[in-house]
């Protein structure tokens, strides 16, 4: 007989687990803890600033302050929505700090450079040759759609598309009434629809990946400032 709510539980048992091997500074936990949420804080920063690279460093910024904080988290929401809260606070502190330096020297810094953003090439070796074309030229379209989103939209949108969180963890995440969340992503796929048309649905699972070397460079770089060995390498 299957008890109602045990998967759950044993979910929220495996990650006390990981949390607890984590607070004893235990490379590995910390590994497995930053594999587990890179793509989800990735995309919630990217979805801020519009910048890969500045995106990726807010990620890393965040993991070494929440490890930092790690032994005052509560469990009050999941692992994963306190480590995007921080990982979005970071990456509007960041986009507030080049807001402010933009205004100094009387300049306007843009989102994103012109152009096209050199696009990651796939690292999975099952894929064919076909989908990774179709990736290479889809990417930076749908990346620059969603970017052009207007600023409130387009973190609703990425939360609630690209990572699939339901109505209410989004608006836990982001501190929005339930109904703002449904209103912006409605707004948001929209303009989207209208821009994209039929690829909206065949293309967001691609959007964003963080995976293979950029996901284990992350990794690297993080415990390399926690001054831990790198239990992959």
């Amino acid at each position: 007989m299957v008890i109602a709510g045990s998967g759950a539980t044993r979910v929220e048992a495996d990650e006390a687990a990981l949390i607890a091997r984590a607070l004893t500074r235990d490379a590995v936990a910390l590994a497995e803890i930053m594999r587990r949420n890179n793509r989800r804080l990735y995309r919630a920063s990217w979805g801020i600033l519009r910048d890969e690279q500045e995106a990726e460093d807010a990620v890393q910024d965040c993991y070494l302050k929440a490890f930092t904080a790690l032994p005052g988290f509560r469990g009050e929401a999941a692992l994963a929505t306190w480590l995007t809260r921080i990982c979005i606070n970071e990456a509007l502190m960041r986009r507030r700090r080049r807001q402010a330096q933009a205004a100094a020297v009387g300049n306007v810094i843009p989102l994103r450079p012109e152009g096209k953003p050199e696009v990651e090439a796939a690292e999975d070796p099952a894929l064919s040759p076909e989908s990774a074309a179709m990736r290479t030229q889809l990417r930076p379209y749908l990346e620059e759609a969603i970017g052009a989103l207007p600023e409130d939209q387009r973190a609703v949108f990425v939360l609630r598309a690209l990572e699939e969180l339901s109505v209410e963890e989004t608006a836990q995440i982001l501190d929005l009434n339930p109904q703002t969340v449904r209103t912006r992503f409605l707004r948001a796929r929209r303009k989207l629809q209208e821009r994209l048309q039929r690829e909206l649905k065949l293309t967001f699972g691609e959007m964003l990946p963080f995976a293979g070397a950029r996901c284990d460079r992350l990794v690297e770089r993080v415990l390399a400032r926690l001054g831990l060995p790198n239990p992959s390498a």
